[in-house]
């Protein structure tokens, strides 16, 4: 049975999570003696609907990527099966990262066109990174928006409710889940109910009960009082599999049997406000955990109706952000050596025009609260504090890694930051990302360039 069965890389052939044109670039720039330094921007063009912001996420594991990246006897030798040249292979035997990383910490609000990070190395390095890094810090940072716009709805217009990660077994697979629970803890949830990501990264874990366990037993009576029985007062009922409020009435004279106060109740179907209200004027001391179809959406919903509730269990439609499922996510090559220099580069294809150089992110604050950003080269002098940081210099890791309730802290307060307006989960209002002038000018002057080229070359080459 293959070890990747349930879809874990090893450290073994995570060399290979890469697309095949990216091993065949690389072999071209080495038998073509052709790698130059180069810097590639990851970055979204545009934010998912109804996204004022995105929480950056995932650099952690982009960071353990970088690191341990090497080539061994197994990748080598299914690489020798796909027709690569021998000398090219000695060549990734001996690959090591020696390259340069900036990036935006963990935590930190992120907007369109903004890198969330940059990466410079000779080229045959640096394209490798390329499907990793989208895939490792685009899904994160898309579930910690996720999340982190249900906490805000929370805070806004909530009493501090818990928010727990019910959605392992909706992820589009295991590495999926676990990372989402890592990144639903970045956005404010406080614990998740997949244990796995509990013993890889800390995030606290939770759970109830389902209702098989209550469906097992000839009454429902039994079923409560054998879980009372086991679990006592750190017991949460699920109350309804059979009919809501006569499963509160039910759990409150079990409870009141055992002489144990039940931890709480979960809610699982129906109309979940009407039915808390009825539930808390049966239960008015117990806490009550609501779940199914719920997202930022359904809680403000809930909250209008009066619903009562001490904790939510999001699911399918936080680990597959159901309302906008893709971050598109691009890692474009923005500067080049030419001469011993680096050169600023872009594209100019229609709707996928790039700023060139490596850049700069300044965000400015008032009072409190953000009030913009300034995005231009990097070596500009521009207002506002700067945002990426120095992670790998000379292929050295140099950023002490924060742990992730650390992280989760940042995410929290620079949230915060973000004028109400920014934060709507409908139609919010866009936040101001200014171009500097000195970007402004390089790019246009550098499409006038290399538009004067394709015009002289009759179109055949920029």
């Amino acid at each position: 049975m293959s070890d990747t069965t349930f879809g874990f890389l090893t450290e073994e052939n995570v060399p290979l999570f890469t697309d095949l044109y990216e091993l065949r670039m690389m072999q071209a720039s080495f038998n073509q003696d052709h790698n130059p330094k180069a810097t590639f921007s990851l970055f979204t063009r545009d934010l998912p609907p109804n996204r004022g912001y995105m929480i950056a996420a995932g650099l952690e594991q982009a960071i353990h990527y970088i690191e341990n990246l090497s080539f061994g006897a197994r990748t080598l030798e299914f690489l020798t099966e796909q027709g690569f040249d021998e000398g090219f292979l000695e060549q990734l035997a001996t690959f090591e990262f020696t390259g340069d990383v900036r990036a935006l910490p963990e935590g930190t609000p992120v907007f369109a066109n903004e890198p969330l990070l940059e990466v410079t190395a000779p080229i045959l390095q640096a394209q490798l990174l390329e499907t990793a890094l989208i895939n490792q810090v685009g899904y994160q940072s898309l579930i910690a928006t996720k999340a982190s716009r249900m906490r805000d709805v929370i805070d806004r217009r909530g009493d501090g409710q818990r928010l727990v990660d019910f959605g392992s077994r909706r992820s589009h697979g295991t590495d999926a889940g676990i990372k989402a629970a890592r990144a639903a803890y970045v956005g404010g949830f406080d614990a998740t109910s997949n244990v796995a990501a509990g013993e890889a990264f800390g995030v606290p874990v939770a759970g109830t009960m389902a209702h098989s366990w209550v469906q097992s037993f000839d009454r429902e009576r039994d079923s409560f009082e054998a879980f009372v029985d086991e679990y006592g007062s750190e017991s949460v009922l699920l109350i309804d599999t059979y009919d809501t409020v006569a499963g509160a009435e039910l759990a409150k004279d079990v409870a009141e049997e055992a002489d144990v106060s039940l931890d709480g109740v979960r809610l699982d179907s129906g109309d979940l406000a009407a039915l808390s209200k009825e539930v808390d004027e049966v239960l008015p001391d117990v806490d009550e955990y609501i779940s199914s179809g719920i997202d930022e959406y359904a809680i403000a919903e809930f909250f209008d109706r009066d619903g009562v509730g001490d904790g939510f269990g999001p699911g399918t439609a936080l680990v597959t952000s159901t309302d906008a499922p893709k971050v598109e996510g691009v890692y474009k090559l923005v500067a080049v050596e030419r001469d011993g220099e680096m050169q600023p580069t872009m594209k100019l294809s229609p709707g996928k025009v790039t700023y060139p150089g490596a850049k700069s992110v300044r965000r400015t604050e008032s009072d409190g609260e953000y009030t913009g950003d300034v995005l231009g080269l990097r070596d500009e002098d521009l207002p506002g504090t700067e945002q990426l940081v120095t992670i790998i210099e000379d292929g050295e890791c140099v950023y002490d890694v924060p742990d992730l309730e650390t992280i989760r802290e940042r995410a929290d307060e620079k949230r915060r930051k973000l004028p109400e307006r920014h934060r709507r989960i409908e139609d919010p209002e866009p936040y101001d990302v200014q171009i500097s002038d000195g970007l402004q000018r390089k790019t246009d002057d550098l499409q006038a360039t290399l538009e004067s080229r394709v015009e002289a070359s009759g179109g055949d080459e920029p």
